[in-house]
């Protein structure tokens, strides 16, 4: 919680303010029962009626006075708390951007905006708690037994034995209560988790008509949590019955003890009044402090979940390079124009927690401007093996260059700003389909908008939409099918001008000849880029310069179609299941002439 309260800084005079405030709001509160004193000793037993209104009126002037200050200490304590949820949530947003695939992957989705949404919720109410009643709580209780023994001392004895009982049964049942509020926190976590996967893939459930199983899987996991909460709120309430038959108990004995103390004429009926009324604010205070503290240690539970996202650190680091060196690297990568653009050297690659690698010993040579098909079986590790070259995750063994640079020595940025990535699931986001474009290279004007929707077969269908490029789209792109999001999503790669295209199984929407029109599409574009087509399809890569063939995480067959379909057992597994055989040489040569 500690390393969480930096976002507090910006509010060190709200922190300060909340809590004074009510700390004169207790103070004015405490008068109040000496004013009723007043009133019944003096006003009532000499039927003073002035008096009385007078004692009334000071009355109410503590309680606006009271109420004012109470008003000013939520508004304080309101801004600091809603000020530091800001901060710590844009600060934990930024950390999750700045995460590699390789800790997105082990914290997961789900998890992260949980953490997100619910927990930063849950501290930012501990944190306006706290600076509401952390102090006023205590305030109150040790306040009203000083005034207490102001008033008598004997019967303020009653106070010294009933706050210790009182004490230990709300803290008593909180220290039970706040490891179930845990295991609350946990299974809402499940439920979270459960509800998310359920949204998002509500088409597959209906298609395979898995509702009822799905109703039943959440059913159950709501259930626990709901026993859960049940049993915990069973003992919590406990407290409300076990306190107040404490606090009648204390109340009929200061009657009691004040009714003898009243005929022997130490105390008055007024006196009596007074103490009953503190023992009321005495509970009432207990009943808020122990809320507070389930509240306190809920929101320390989500803050220690907060630390752990805050704790994670990218497995992607930057080293620092000499200017010159940069300088050098660069021009010599513009002046050779048929030099070594990417080269991967016995590069594996192994997940977090894997068990094996998913890609071994992989060694490859591409030069620029070549057109690279990469092919093999579900698991081979295709989408693995491009992703190593924007540095989504790291080589364990061996190295990646580009432009005979190691990936690792690049600035991120830089790396990134050289390569166009199209990932295997079409993203685009709300908002234009300008908007969108816009993300591969901001300061693009409307002509490279409209070559970039050209070359990638999108710039008919987005002619036909209400306002063209200005079209907005839904959340997801739900108004657009998915051939149109895979071509936009080319489109939004294309915008950049990058150095290197990888098109990561990106035109598994679209049909064979819209497919090779823009394979056609870009090997016409002028300063053609080094593309990488991931793809189960072999009509897609067989006319590429080269075809890595992958099975299990290691090349299987690295060459031309026409050498593979010779030379590879795979590629001519994969190849021939999907053309026939008898045909296989004609259907080739058709797809090389299409591409």
């Amino acid at each position: 919680m500690k390393s969480l309260l930096v976002y507090l800084k910006g509010y060190k005079k709200e922190t300060v303010l909340a809590p004074l405030f009510k700390m004169l709001e207790a103070s004015f509160e405490l008068l109040v029962p000496l004013v009723v004193t007043a009133i019944i000793d003096v006003g009532i037993a000499q039927q003073d009626k002035d008096y009385i209104l007078k004692m009334g009126m000071l009355m109410i002037a503590l309680g606006l006075i009271g109420l004012v200050c109470s008003i000013t200490a939520q508004f304080y304590a309101a801004k600091a708390a809603v000020g530091f949820a800001t901060g710590l949530r844009h600060a934990l947003f930024q950390h999750i951007q700045s995460l590699s695939f390789a800790e997105m992957d082990t914290a997961g989705t789900s998890t992260l905006i949980t953490r997100m949404t619910s927990d930063v919720n849950q501290v930012q109410s501990g944190v306006n708690l706290v600076l509401r009643l952390f102090l006023r709580s205590p305030f109150i209780v040790f306040g009203a037994m000083i005034m207490a023994f102001t008033i008598d001392v004997q019967a303020a004895l009653i106070f010294v034995v009933t706050i210790p009982l009182l004490s230990i049964v709300v803290f008593g049942i909180m220290l039970i209560s706040i490891p179930l509020y845990k295991k609350v926190q946990a299974g809402l976590d499940k439920v979270l988790g459960i509800t998310r996967e359920n949204l998002t893939g509500m088409r597959v459930i209906r298609a395979f008509h898995k509702e009822a199983e799905e109703t039943e899987h959440f059913v159950e996991s709501n259930q626990a949590l709901t026993g859960v909460q049940m049993f915990v709120g069973r003992i919590s309430a406990l407290m409300n019955p076990i306190t107040y038959v404490i606090v009648n108990g204390a109340t009929i004995a200061l009657l009691y003890c004040g009714a003898i103390r009243v005929d022997s004429g130490i105390l008055t009926q007024g006196n009596v009044v007074a103490l009953v009324n503190y023992m009321s604010q005495i509970l009432v205070e207990l009943v808020k402090l122990a809320n507070l503290i389930i509240t306190v240690t809920k929101a320390m539970a989500c803050a220690r979940r907060l630390e752990k996202v805050f704790d994670m650190q990218s497995s992607l680091k930057e080293k620092k390079q000499e200017t010159k060196q940069e300088e050098n690297t660069e021009g010599n990568s513009e002046t050779e124009t048929e030099d070594t653009v990417v080269e991967f050297k016995k590069a594996s690659l192994t997940y977090q927690n894997a068990g094996e690698e998913s890609l071994s010993g992989i060694s490859l040579k591409v030069k620029r401007g070549q057109t690279i098909g990469i092919i093999g079986g579900t698991g081979s590790g295709k989408t693995s093996l491009v992703h190593l070259i924007p540095r989504f995750y790291d080589v364990t063994k061996g190295e990646v260059l580009v432009d005979g640079r190691n990936v690792m020595d690049y600035p991120i940025r830089e790396l990134r700003h050289k390569i166009g990535m199209v990932m295997q699931k079409a993203v685009l986001f709300q908002g234009s389909i300008r908007d969108n474009l816009l993300w591969g290279n901001e300061d693009a004007s409307e002509e490279e908008l409209a070559e970039a929707l050209h070359i990638a077969q999108a710039e008919e269908f987005v002619a036909q939409k209400p306002g063209g490029m200005d079209f907005v789209l839904t959340q997801g792109a739900k108004n657009l099918s998915g051939g149109q999001k895979q071509r936009l999503t080319i489109a939004r790669a294309l915008v950049r001008r990058p150095e290197i295209l990888i098109l990561d199984d990106s035109a598994s929407a679209l049909d064979f000849a819209t497919d090779a029109a823009l394979r056609q599409a870009i090997r016409g574009m002028e300063d053609g880029p080094t593309v990488f087509i991931v793809s189960q399809r072999a009509a897609s890569i067989q006319y590429a310069d080269q075809i890595i063939v992958l099975d299990d995480g290691k090349v299987a067959g690295l060459g031309r179609h026409e050498e593979l379909l010779e030379s590879c057992s795979v590629y001519q597994e994969i190849y021939y299941s999907q053309f026939p055989k008898e045909n296989g040489q004609n259907t080739g040569r058709e797809a090389v002439s299409h591409g």
